[in-house]
């Protein structure tokens, strides 16, 4: 359990700023060059637990790397290499302060708005009669301010977004139709494996240049919620729970153990055998969406092998 990767603290060439987020630690250089390196650091309901997931940052970071490949022809994105299994390279945004959250089916946050009574989720109608997992008639965007550091995120309608001057009027209008666009794709390729994309969230940022472009992870158990669509249909005419491709199982032990966030709430303890259970059920999960066999990186040297391969890219560049 020793060889995660919880924190780093490099020196890169023409390096002028770090920002640490939950499980990301991203490296601004000059020339309008980022690092990003995806930790092993787990985060549930905003909180960092104090253990590291073997692998999970290798597995986040290859699955939102495939998925840029995957619709790059489609929308733009910051990506421009991955010289570790755990970092991908690319140019510096400025990042938009919403997160533009796109839900196919009435599930998770939507769900528990729902069965409180309210039928406006961030401004969006939601249909009378739906019960909990049912998909919507169209997919829904229902967006949610970026939190600072340490705070939750917050559902925001459009009609706030615009007149706070978050983001735009004209860049709004391309933020929605990148992520519908994105949801769509989503949606096909999560069917080739036999999987339904029920809900995500896409990150943008503007470039130097003024470009609109995907930023961050997309696709991954971490941002998005995947139900098998073998027997979606049957399960839901019985009132039966999906079964999710997703980190909702931590949520669901950490609840159960107690623990949702909530102040005065203790993190329960993850001795290894349960820290072994989730890497693995990461694996599946990669394994599941990208329908390839999940090779493990030697973490012999982890903090080694990612200065080495950064650096290695960096002086290649001009």
């Amino acid at each position: 359990m020793s060889n995660t990767i919880m924190e780093t603290n490099f020196k890169f060439p023409k390096q002028k700023h770090v920002y640490k987020g939950k499980v990301r630690e991203v490296y601004t250089l000059e020339d309008d060059i980022l690092v990003m390196i995806a930790t092993d650091r787990l985060s549930a309901f905003d909180v960092v637990m104090p253990k590291g997931i073997p692998y999970k940052g290798q597995i986040l970071n290859q699955i939102a790397t495939k998925m840029m490949a995957a619709t790059e022809d489609i929308v733009p994105n910051w990506l421009m290499a991955t010289p570790d299994p755990n970092v991908a390279v690319g140019k510096a945004c400025d990042p938009f302060k919403v997160e533009m959250v796109i839900r196919g089916y009435m599930s998770g946050h939507a769900a528990r708005e729902y069965k409180a009574g309210k039928r406006l989720l961030c401004g969006v109608p939601m249909p009378e009669g739906m019960k909990e997992n049912d998909k919507f008639p169209e997919p829904i965007i229902t967006p949610a301010t970026k939190a600072e550091k340490g705070d939750h995120d917050e559902d925001i309608s459009k009609e706030a977004i615009l007149e706070r001057g978050i983001v735009s009027k004209e860049d709004y209008e391309v933020l929605e139709k990148y992520t519908r666009a994105l949801f769509q794709r989503g949606t096909e390729l999560a069917a080739e494996r036999g999987l339904i994309l029920v809900d995500t969230k896409y990150e943008f940022g503007k470039t130097m240049d003024g470009e609109i472009v995907l930023i961050d992870e997309i696709h991954t158990p971490d941002s998005s919620r995947y139900f098998y669509a073998e027997g979606y249909e049957e399960r839901q005419a019985k009132g039966e729970s999906q079964k999710q491709l997703s980190k909702e199982f931590v949520r669901q032990w950490l609840i159960s153990n107690g623990f949702q966030g909530l102040e005065g709430q203790s993190v329960p303890e993850m001795d290894d055998a349960y820290i072994e259970s989730v890497s693995e059920r990461y694996i599946e999960l990669y394994e599941s969406i990208t329908g390839e066999t999940f090779q493990k990186a030697d973490v012999s040297h982890i903090q080694e092998r990612i200065g080495s391969n950064v650096s290695d890219f960096l002086a290649q560049l001009p």
